[in-house]
């Protein structure tokens, strides 16, 4: 198969347009500068010369001999024009002088009432003149004017005036379409980058709003996938390290178990599995997430103390007890399978690493619009550094090190929070609470159009700094 033509860059094919562009207007400009200026120029300068000349020779026709001589030097010296008594009428000898002198002998014909020529001939001071004949009164009467008269060359101005032009427009069309393709050409680059597994530079968002906006969109879209390949690594990295222990103490029992059977080692295979299998199944929901789930009407109050009741053995367990806060009527519009597992994981985080008293609570936010209702998970513990607030968002972030799922779990819960959240678009946040412990928190959407804003409670605690996930 034979390969196509060799497609052209960008900034040749602006380039192309822009000279195919400068090219029609200086036709535009050739044609409305003769048409409009120089034509009309030319004729009246025609008329006027020849005007000139006819005034000329009649005046000389009606002066005194004596006098005629001081009027021809005058007529030299002042107009460069000069006369010929007695002599004959040039003919038509189909010498083409150009449009100005074709001007002029329509304008002296006019004048003449007959056909009137222009013959080149030498003049009074040696120069080439140009001459013809009027014939005033009853006598002929030659009159010419010097050659140098039509020096001024205005096609010779205007074609230098258009080749000075040309180069400067060539230039400055190079320049312009360099710069128009050169963030195109950055895109591009960064984009064979990203492609090709790099983490390509972000691109400055300046310029025109299309490619401010189209940088910003690739520099969003450069970071995203640098995360997703930040979390396939660590997941990859995490998986293999939480694996390798049960599956250590597995083939352990396995050897045990070939030279006795024990009914302990048995049932400590049992947890391994079971172990791999949260595992695995915790994996699953992070990389599946909820998707194409509809969003139904939740009535809050008891789809939160559902909440509560799931969660009772949990608590009583590790001696805590969940409390919940909601208004009555209160309702929102959300996919439940996505919220109830997002609450769910934040009531599992708040139980193994803060037991005591959890409050799960509801409020309205009326500060800006669209109106939602933001859910709660306030627990009562040490709380957290400042600065792991943002870390353990990632998978296999735990705050404590000891890596075991008996005191930390495995580091996946609030990086499936974040990763159901992103999905319906719903903002959620981990925050140090003033007086203690941690707050986690989503902004779920309100149901219905109209928001009774909430009248302010006197009582109420400051609100926490909080780090904040965008939906």
């Amino acid at each position: 198969m034979r390969p196509g033509p060799r497609p052209v860059t960008l900034a040749r094919h602006y380039l192309r347009w822009l000279a195919l562009l400068y090219g029609a207007l200086v036709l535009v400009v050739i044609a409305a500068t003769l048409v409009l200026v120089m034509w009309p120029m030319a004729q009246r300068s025609a008329d006027d010369l020849a005007g000139l000349m006819q005034l000329s020779a009649q005046t000389w026709a009606e002066l005194p001999p004596p006098t005629r001589a001081a009027f021809e030097d005058e007529l030299l010296r002042t107009h460069q024009l000069a006369v010929r008594p007695g002599m004959p009428p040039p003919a038509d000898t189909g010498l083409v002088h150009g449009f100005y002198i074709g001007f002029l002998e329509r304008a002296l014909a006019r004048h003449a009432g007959q056909p009137v020529y222009l013959a080149s001939q030498t003049g009074p001071n040696g120069h080439a003149w140009l001459w013809t004949t009027l014939r005033v009164g009853n006598q002929p009467l030659g009159i010419g004017f010097d050659q140098a008269r039509l020096h001024t060359q205005p096609l010779v101005a205007l074609a230098i005036v258009l080749a000075a032009g040309t180069l400067l427009v060539s230039g400055g069309a190079v320049w312009l379409a360099r710069r128009i393709a050169q963030p195109i050409a950055q895109l591009e680059r960064a984009a064979a980058a990203l492609a090709a597994g790099a983490s390509p530079h972000l691109l400055p968002e300046t310029g025109p709003a299309e490619l401010a906006r189209l940088a910003g969109h690739f520099n969003h879209m450069a970071l995203e996938v640098r995360e997703l390949l930040d979390a396939r690594t660590t997941l990859m990295a995490g998986v293999s390290h939480d694996l390798r222990t049960p599956l250590a103490r597995m083939r352990l029992a396995l050897e045990l178990l070939t030279l006795r059977p024990d009914a302990a080692l048995i049932t400590r295979l049992e947890r391994d599995v079971e172990a791999m299998n949260a595992l695995i199944g915790q994996m699953l929901d992070l990389a599946r997430g909820v998707g194409g789930e509809a969003a139904q009407c939740i009535d809050l109050a008891p789809w939160l103390l559902e909440r509560q009741r799931l969660h009772e053995a949990a608590a009583a367990q590790a001696h805590s007890r969940v409390g919940v806060s909601c208004p009555a009527g209160l309702q929102v519009l959300a996919a439940p399978g996505a919220l109830g597992r997002i609450v769910d994981n934040l009531l599992d985080n708040a139980l193994r690493h803060a037991p005591g008293s959890i409050e799960l609570s509801a409020r309205v936010l009326t500060d800006h619009p669209p109106a939602s209702v933001r859910l709660s998970v306030r627990d009562h513990g040490a709380g957290m550094a400042p600065e792991q607030l943002d870390r353990v968002w990632r998978p296999f972030q735990r705050v404590e090190g000891s890596r075991s799922p008996k005191t930390g779990g495995y580091g996946l819960g609030l990086a499936i929070v974040r990763q159901l959240a992103q999905a319906q678009h719903w903002p959620v946040a981990l925050a140090t609470h003033p007086q203690g412990g941690l707050e986690a928190s989503v902004d779920v959407p309100l149901a219905g159009a109209e928001v009774v804003a909430q009248s302010p409670d006197p009582t109420a605690r400051p609100q926490p700094q909080r780090h904040v996930l965008p939906g």
